[in-house]
């Protein structure tokens, strides 16, 4: 396994829509690992593909928390087939370290995947039994589809964010993330 670098906001890259995985190969399965490594390594609770610079649809998930055993998802070709209720959560981002605001999701989704054993499958996520998980669902397909959480913010917001970005790489590119998706 290895840490691969996570692309940083506004790099253009994460403005890539990811392609579809026709195939699990030795490749893919490498890449789900590494991923992994990379989201543990950063205490993050997600990642996707696009933030390491792959443009493939596959997402890697775990929101236990501290103390918890870990509950890693793998998921290739993520979709989300139906949302509804409202929250607002302050999310964060591997690729926008050190920002955290306001983002308006929904509350309750169903999402539809393969897992790396090929099997697709279906799920109905909400808030009040599984926490953050919808939350974080909806930011890394978000990621695979070229939209990066600053993006739901005002004009005024992401300008000081990317301000702030290119402040902080300029001083230290290889500074270390908090604990995000």
């Amino acid at each position: 396994m290895a840490l691969l670098e996570v692309l940083k906001w506004p790099d253009p890259r994460l403005k890539e829509i990811a392609k579809p995985i026709r195939e699990i190969t030795p490749e893919i399965r490498k890449l789900a690992e590494d991923m992994a490594e990379t989201m543990y390594a950063a205490e993050g609770i997600g990642l996707a593909a696009v933030q390491v610079g792959a443009p493939v649809r596959m997402i890697v998930i775990d929101p236990a928390r501290e103390g918890e055993a870990p509950r890693l998802q793998t998921c290739l070709n993520p979709e989300i087939t139906g949302g509804e209720g409202e929250a607002v959560y302050s999310e964060g981002c591997l690729s926008v370290p050190e920002v955290r605001e306001e983002v308006k999701r929904f509350a309750r989704i169903k999402v539809r995947y393969m897992d790396l054993e090929g099997k697709t499958r279906e799920e109905d996520i909400n808030m009040q039994e599984h926490g953050v998980l919808p939350i974080v669902f909806q930011h890394e397909i978000d990621h695979l589809n070229g939209i990066v959480f600053v993006e739901y913010l005002s004009r005024l917001k992401r300008e000081f964010i990317k301000r702030k970005m290119r402040s902080v790489q300029a001083f230290n590119p290889n500074r270390p993330s908090e604990k995000v998706a």
